[in-house]
């Protein structure tokens, strides 16, 4: 499952700074001259593969607009993994004089000339879970390198006292997603130094299951079936891929993830996947919403933004930003963690053959 986690200048500040105040208008008064339609808050999410999105992402920023501005509008937009298709969702929210745009892109790179034609308009784009290029205003995610090294450290932890002599086979995420290098960079300072050796490496386009599922299996021709002894892998819904194929060849070796994917976390307790990643969704979300009716207000953000950062290509320094942690889920803490949590129930989790395992695991 995707992913759960990841850092501006705006050139024309007082100018955007008056028309964000102009466009949120004074309470009451329906935000004068735009018919109330400036008080919409564009909301455009990557795609749909990975669950998080819709089952958590978006309820969740909705919501949280809605508490802090309750004649605020959110507009929203799936891209479905297509990159031309999110530049026209977000042409369209420019055209409909929408102030602010959270924005989780498709492609990084590919975002620069629309978010600095957008910061000329005096549109403000918060940056939400991937860092996007261009004159952003504002960016909420994870420590990406961090999550790479907890996955690293999970995935040794996992091989346990063989972790020396092991080979690792390392299907990475997709070379469109910012976040991506960095999970694989975190990942590797912790690898290349404890197991013997990554023996098969491949970026998978869109965080694709079906892509991962071949690469492992291409994986598997090429090393033999004892040619490695754990699999990284850098999000549960590639993971569910990668288990299936080496099921199909009767190869059972630790294989980790990241998302806390539901799936996963059934994976975990039947002990098919050794690990993943938790990212809390919901503070994320939060600050995202809390910073965006900040922006839309005219109102600082600089307490919800403790960090700075720049952009990957360095070409925007500063850029004022608020980054998460996240920890390693096992079966030994899904109940202190994402149960305690509510991002899943008990009841959820432990249906049809993981049933027993959530038994034997003290879930209840």
């Amino acid at each position: 499952m995707n992913v759960w986690t990841r850092r501006v200048v705006i050139g024309t500040a007082a100018v955007s700074m008056a028309l964000s105040v102009a466009a949120c208008g004074k309470a009451g008064d329906g935000g004068k001259g735009g018919g109330g339609d400036n008080k919409n808050i564009g909301l455009l999410l990557p795609e749909n593969k990975t669950t998080r999105y819709e089952t958590f992402d978006r309820p969740l920023i909705e919501a949280k607009i809605q508490a802090l501005c309750a004649d605020c509008k959110v507009k929203y937009n799936n891209a479905d993994q297509d990159t031309q298709n999110q530049k026209k969702q977000f042409d369209a929210l420019i055209t409909q004089g929408v102030k602010v745009i959270i924005l989780d892109s498709v492609d990084y790179k590919a975002t620069k000339s629309w978010v600095d034609q957008a910061a000329k308009k005096g549109v403000k784009v918060v940056a939400y879970d991937r860092l996007a290029e261009g004159n952003i205003s504002a960016y909420v995610s994870y420590d990406n390198e961090k999550i790479g090294r907890l996955q690293g450290q999970a995935l040794v932890k996992a091989l346990g006292d063989k972790a020396k002599d092991s080979n690792v086979v390392m299907i990475n995420g997709s070379p469109t997603d910012p976040n991506a290098p960095f999970f694989k960079k975190g990942a590797h300072s912790v690898l290349d130094k404890q197991v013997k050796k990554i023996v098969y490496e491949q970026d998978i386009p869109d965080w694709s299951p079906d892509e991962a599922n071949k690469k492992m299996g291409a994986a598997i021709d090429s090393l033999g079936k004892d040619g490695f002894q754990g699999v990284y892998s850098a999000n549960d819904g590639m993971a569910g891929g990668i288990i299936t194929a080496l099921k199909q060849q009767g190869i059972q070796v630790p294989v980790g993830g990241q998302d806390s994917e539901l799936a996963g976390l059934q994976r975990i307790l039947k002990g098919d996947q050794a690990f993943t990643i938790y990212k809390q969704i919901k503070p994320q979300a939060d600050s995202t919403a809390e910073i965006a009716v900040n922006l839309l207000k005219g109102e600082k953000i600089d307490s919800l933004t403790p960090t700075k950062v720049d952009s990957l290509s360095g070409e925007v320094k500063g850029i004022p930003a608020k980054l998460y942690d996240a920890q390693i889920v096992t079966k030994d803490n899904i109940e202190d963690t994402i149960i305690k949590d509510k991002v899943y129930q008990a009841s959820q989790i432990c249906t049809g053959d993981v049933k027993a395992a959530c038994e034997a695991a003290g879930i209840k």
